[in-house]
This record gives C-alpha cells, sequence and structure tokens, in this order.
C-alpha cells in the first residue's frame, strides 16, 4: 500500500500546484522587492550614520571644537540619520561684534570641550561645535535667535526641548555649571580639568613680600600696625567685596554686562532676582562705599568740636550722599524684586 500511495500523493500535490491563483506570483515577486529596498535604504541610512559619524570624529580629532556654517549645520545636526548629542554654542566672536561676553563663554566652553577630547571616557555619543553669527546667519534666522552666547543641545531623536536651551542668564557660563547641565541632558558626566593659573599665586607672594619688607623697613617703628583707620578702611574694603557679591561671582561666573543684538543697547543690571552681572556687583560696591563715607562725614559732623559752619556743611554732605545713593540703591533692589513698595528718590 506505500508504493501504490506515492503516485497519488504526487498526484495530488500536482493538483494543488496546479489551481493555486495565478494573480498571486506579481504579489510574491513585489513583495520580495519590497523586502530588498528597505533593507537597501536601511543600508543606506548606516552607511550615511557611519560617514557622519566618522567625519565628527576626525574633525575632533584636530579640535575639540568645530566650527560649523548653515550647511554643515543642516547635514550634521539637523538632517537624520542621527545617534550622537550635539552640544552647539551660539555666539559673535568678531571683533566688528563687539561681544565681550561671548569671548568670555567661548573660554569656559573651551575648557569644557578639552576636558571631554582628552577624558578617558570620550566617544563618539558627544560633539562640541560653534555656530559663528557671521559665518552661520541662516541658522539664527532659522532657530529665531536674537542673542548670544547661547548654548543649546541637539538630542540624537527629536527636537530640542525648551530644557535642550542652557539658562545662562540664571546659571552663569562657568565650565562646571555647563558640565552638569550636559549631564542632565545626556547622562555624560564630563570632568572638568582647568589649566594650571598661578597668577593668584604670584600675586600672593607679591604681596606677602611687600608686606615682610615693608615691617622690615618699618622695624624700628610699627606703631602703624595699631592703627584703627588703616584696620577699619581694610575691613570696610572686605566688607564692601562680600556684599556686592563678588563670592557670587567668583562661584556662578556671570557675565560682565549684557548686549542687546538689536539695537546695541548695554544692561549692566540685570532683570531677575536669582541673577546678577560682574559689572552689577561693581555698581553695588561703589553705592555701599558712598552711603558708608556719607554716614562717616555725618558721625564726623556730630562728634568733632570744630568751627559750627564747617561742621554743618560737612553734615549736609554726608546726608546728600546717603539720601542720593541709599535712593539710587533702593531703585536698583525694585528693578530686581517688583513689586517693593519703598523708595526715597525715584530714579525710574
Amino acid at each position: 500500500m506505500g508504493a501504490k500511495g506515492a503516485p497519488s500523493r504526487r498526484r495530488q500535490t500536482g493538483r494543488r500546484l496546479r489551481y493555486l491563483p495565478t494573480g498571486s506570483f506579481p504579489f510574491l515577486l513585489l513583495l520580495l522587492l519590497l523586502c530588498i529596498q528597505l533593507g537597501g535604504g536601511q543600508k543606506k541610512k548606516e552607511n550615511l550614520l557611519a560617514e557622519k559619524v566618522e567625519q565628527l570624529m576626525e574633525w575632533s580629532s584636530r579640535r575639540s571644537i568645530f566650527r560649523m556654517n548653515g550647511d554643515k549645520f543642516r547635514k550634521f545636526i539637523k538632517a537624520p540619520p542621527r545617534n550622537y548629542s550635539m552640544i552647539v554654542m551660539f555666539t559673535a566672536l568678531q571683533p566688528q561684534r563687539q561681544c565681550s561676553v561671548c569671548r568670555q563663554a567661548n573660554e569656559e566652553y573651551q575648557i569644557l570641550a578639552n576636558s571631554w577630547r582628552y577624558s578617558s571616557a570620550f566617544c563618539n555619543k558627544l560633539f562640541f561645535s560653534m555656530v559663528d553669527y557671521d559665518e552661520g546667519t541662516d541658522v539664527f534666522q532659522q532657530l529665531n535667535m536674537n542673542s548670544a552666547p547661547t548654548f543649546m543641545h541637539f538630542p540624537p531623536k527629536g527636537r530640542p526641548k525648551r530644557a535642550d536651551t542652557f539658562d545662562l542668564q540664571r546659571i552663569g557660563f562657568a565650565a562646571e555649571q555647563l558640565a552638569k547641565w550636559i549631564a542632565d541632558r545626556t547622562d555624560v558626566h564630563i570632568r572638568v580639568f582647568r589649566p594650571p593659573n598661578y597668577s593668584g599665586t604670584i600675586a600672593l607672594a607679591l604681596l606677602i613680600s611687600l608686606v615682610g619688607g615693608l615691617l622690615y623697613l618699618r622695624r624700628n617703628n610699627l606703631e602703624f600696625i595699631y592703627n584703627k583707620t588703616g584696620w577699619a578702611m581694610v575691613s570696610l574694603c572686605i566688607v564692601f567685596a562680600m556684599t556686592s557679591g563678588q563670592m557670587w561671582n567668583h562661584i556662578r561666573g556671570p557675565p560682565y554686562a549684557h548686549k542687546n543684538p538689536h539695537n546695541g543697547q548695554v544692561s549692566y543690571i540685570h532683570g531677575s532676582s536669582q541673577a546678577q552681572f560682574v559689572a552689577e556687583s561693581h555698581i553695588i560696591l561703589v553705592l555701599n562705599a558712598a552711603i558708608t563715607m556719607g554716614m562717616v562725614l555725618l558721625n564726623e559732623a556730630a562728634t568733632s568740636k570744630g568751627d559750627v559752619g564747617k561742621r554743618r556743611i560737612i553734615c549736609l554732605v554726608g546726608l546728600g550722599l546717603v539720601v542720593f545713593f541709599f535712593s539710587f540703591l533702593l531703585s536698583i533692589f525694585r528693578s530686581k524684586y517688583h513689586g517693593y513698595p519703598y523708595s526715597d528718590l525715584d530714579f525710574e
């Protein structure tokens, strides 16, 4: 029976093939061609991505920050495919732009990029680039960007979100703050290595040498060490420096001032109560010193035993200093803390 059943199975199989619909062959052929095309497209994307990464790695081997114009920006940042994060500094470094903040931010950005390039964790998942306004005006227009410097993170997939723009006005542009922001956006932790700076050590050594030499020359007469006025001046200088925000500047590294790129107006006072400019701390220092001078003059007029007319003049000068500069200080305070109700003279 096995021998007799074999031909019947062959005849049955032949009948199945004979009755297969003729329209299925073009469909199978089309499906096969579609699979081949999709596979070729995927391979093409992989090759394009490999070429882009290879080019970026070559640029990174030469410079830690590579400059981009409009074409490079669209090719390596905007156009897919992309499996890497890109940190871009939008700046205006040309001398005619007179952007001192851009130069200061560029120095910190260079320190950060060098720290990443020479790090043992360096890989092809993060790159640093720069777009200068005079080299990529079309990029600024495309992103509706009207201020510089600006730091942005372009993720491997999707468009940048609001948090992908670094809050420079509030945080400052110190390399350490940039590294922390990058770690939050990319999970890449960069340890910042600053080049050695011996200027502070040299200045301290010169100061100690100067003081030591002065003490040696005056070794027979050291009464000036007990001078109350001298120590009072030193103490006031330290107080003015601390109350004006110099320590905050040292920690946060804010810009000296801000220049509006549209109208060229320079702002020396930051509009937020959470930040300040370096120039703002200098202004506050001068105002506090002027107010203190006025108080000293008022005290001198009240305690001295000189001519009455002279004492009256000193009193009026001291009062004028206190009222004028304290009113100026209050106006700055009101501009940063909106809604503050108190003022002496209205400078707004």
